[in-house]
């Protein structure tokens, strides 16, 4: 039986790719300056005003979808007789991972015949993207629904998130720091190396002196942890700091190339808790690389 893959727009997914796949995606909200926002297609997102408004001390807020948003999104695909996997944002920093589980316990009892999994991606943004990605092609070589969610609980551990900010302040002001207490001594051009951690938080691992040290150390990650990049493609996300992106794809290409990297904006739900200059890097590793 075939099954529908869902997440979320925090899973950073262009347009395009998501019709590639055939990905429906629940829209999250941001609000500001008095008007609340969806960004469905980061292709078509600004990120250097959404980005410079926040420079500028423009506060941006995110809401938790509530479970019913859930179950008005998962029903249809349920009546038309299809099996669901809802790839969610990191239940360690957001709480509508819960709301979708909550959704997925009422429409279990009111379509028994039906399955639903939630997959707690334990990351955002493109790490979220890789296991939703991941569920597409085992939907599409005809892998059951029992073994594909199995495997993507499996997946989503091997899947590494590191990342560098400029400044802490959205990561603070949104909570979203569960280590605060490593990096409160942070100072200028002290740059905080953070990560995904093995619950699906986010922790700081390391702080390096300067933003050129923090890139080399982004790849230096990739280098040690990276399984066959010959195999994969590599994701960075960056909230308007293109040009260090490129940096560190060049990084990476010099050492241990993968088979294609993707350089994409971070969208404004996720971006607005990393803040401006926020640089990511997303790649699949192997089993235990989140306790590092």
């Amino acid at each position: 039986m075939a099954f529908k893959v869902l997440t979320d727009t925090s899973a950073n997914i262009p347009g395009d790719t998501l019709r590639k796949y055939g990905i429906e995606v629940v829209p999250f909200t941001f609000s500001y300056e008095g008007s609340t926002y969806v960004c469905m297609d980061v292709n078509e997102f600004d990120g250097k005003r959404f980005y410079d408004k926040i420079r500028k001390g423009v506060v941006v807020t995110t809401a938790q979808v509530n479970p019913q948003e859930y179950i008005e999104f998962f029903e249809p695909y349920l009546k038309q007789g299809l099996d669901v996997i809802y790839v969610a944002m990191a239940g360690g920093i957001s709480g509508s991972c819960a709301s979708a589980n909550i959704a997925a316990a009422e429409l279990r009892e009111s379509y028994p015949e039906r399955k639903i999994a939630v997959i707690d991606s334990m990351t955002a943004a493109l790490g979220e993207g890789m296991p939703a990605f991941r569920a597409c092609e085992m939907r599409d070589a005809g892998v059951d629904f029992d073994e594909a969610v199995a495997e993507l609980n499996e997946y989503v551990k091997r899947v590494c998130s590191v990342f560098t900010v400029d400044d802490l302040m959205c990561l603070r002001r949104g909570g979203r720091l569960s280590n605060i207490g490593a990096v409160a001594g942070i100072i200028l051009h002290i740059k905080p190396i953070l990560k995904g951690s093995e619950i699906g938080t986010i922790v700081c691992t390391n702080k390096v002196r300067g933003r050129k040290k923090a890139i080399e150390t982004l790849a230096e990650k990739y280098n040690k942890c990276a399984v066959e990049p010959e195999k994969q493609t590599v994701y960075i996300t960056h909230a308007d700091c293109r040009e260090d992106a490129e940096k560190l794809a060049a990084l990476l290409k010099a050492s241990r190339a993968p088979k294609e990297i993707e350089i994409i904006d971070y969208e404004p739900v996720t971006g607005s808790h990393v803040g401006p200059g926020a640089l990511a890097l997303f790649f699949e590793s192997y089993d235990g690389v989140r306790y590092e």
